[in-house]
């Protein structure tokens, strides 16, 4: 199977490819590459996944010398003619896209590049998944759409109508607009609203990435609310599993949908949205000493209050994604954060920027 990953030059396209290519998947991946964080971690990504930095070249396939049945492009996704031609150069069966402009507090200073990647690339993805008959799109959302719910768990039958930043109103965008082509063309699609993802070859404009970097430098760290937010932390590994599981089940319209009493999660459409979070929030305090742990170092901290844009708490309700796809998170925090201190300590040896 033919399948399109968007976004294979950042944390979450980088490891879900290797999964995809052992899996047996014909994988082409795009990224634009953009310089919103240090460039030379995401070609790091793709020289892991054979494809190296001096053979990128706009718009150029390449072939990986590592991973059999991948290929990269530098693209953007608001290259509407490229894009539409890649698509029907390629005929793919299915959709991952995992490409947009991310940062909650980044959106505060640059709004255009929310519109620029999440709306108007989002809709070259739509459109393209229209005229060339794919059959399933599973795309990105996010945790942030629940915005100023405070009811805890987040389940996907709540309402998502109160965002707090830009970057979440893009991100509940995409759930609009995908529901829309689905409606309208008939076209499977998954929307998954991702926790606060970690692990090795993480991005750096994360917390607990920062917090390594600071640690390590003996500089101090930044803690938000004093420590006492909760975020439903989850593992990169447990992440690309429930990616897989969406992809493996395409989406139908379902028979019971009550147009009078709707609900944001499913549809007569073949729309589906599920959560893939942790289902277990941590207390910032407690996942920064278990970071503390896994690196062998104590921080310095400064604690702040809350910030524009931040909520108090996350945590997913991820029965229905337990029940239709089958998946459930199985990494524990100490686990998944020591294998990210081991990566990150070993990764920085290499890397001035860390």
């Amino acid at each position: 199977m033919k399948i399109l990953v968007t976004g294979t030059a950042g944390f979450i396209g980088f490891h879900l490819v290797k999964k995809l290519v052992s899996l047996g998947y014909f994988v082409t991946g795009i990224d634009n590459i953009n310089e919103y964080y240090d460039v030379n971690l995401k070609y790091a990504r793709l020289c892991q996944s054979g494809i190296k930095r001096e053979e990128i070249n706009y718009n150029e396939k390449i072939c990986s010398a590592s991973l059999p049945g991948y290929c990269f492009l530098k693209l953007d996704l608001t290259d509407r003619e490229k894009i539409f031609s890649l698509f029907r150069e390629e005929q793919f069966d299915f959709v991952c896209n995992l490409a947009a402009q991310a940062g909650v507090r980044y959106s505060l200073e640059n709004p255009y590049a929310y519109t620029d990647s999440n709306i108007c690339g989002f809709i070259n993805i739509l459109e393209a998944c229209r005229n060339f008959s794919v059959k399933h799109l599973v795309f990105a959302s996010s945790s942030s759409v629940y915005g100023l719910n405070e009811k805890i768990p987040f389940s996907v039958t709540d309402t998502v109508d109160h965002p707090v930043s830009l970057y979440a109103a893009t991100k509940r965008a995409n759930e609009l607009m995908a529901h829309t082509y689905s409606h309208l063309f008939n076209i499977p699609v998954t929307g998954l609203r991702f926790f606060t993802v970690y692990g090795p070859w993480g991005r750096p404009d994360m917390a607990y990435f920062k917090f390594a970097c600071a640690i390590l430098s003996n500089s101090p760290i930044e803690v938000y609310n004093k420590g006492n937010m909760l975020r439903d932390f989850t593992y990169i590994d447990d992440v690309t599993e429930g990616i897989i599981a969406a992809i493996n089940r395409i989406s139908s319209g379902n028979a019971q949908f009550n147009a009078y009493a709707p609900t944001p999660s499913q549809s007569s459409a073949p729309f589906k949205l599920y959560n893939i979070g942790n289902n277990r929030p941590e207390k910032l305090i407690d996942f920064i000493a278990s970071l503390e742990n896994a690196l062998g170092r104590k921080a310095e901290k400064v604690y702040l209050g809350m910030q524009p844009g931040d909520v108090q708490a996350t945590m997913a309700d991820i029965d229905a994604t337990t029940k239709d796809l089958g998946w459930e998170p199985k990494i524990c925090i100490d686990e998944g954060l020591k294998l990210f201190a081991d990566w990150f300590l070993e990764y920085g040896k290499n890397n001035d920027s860390v």
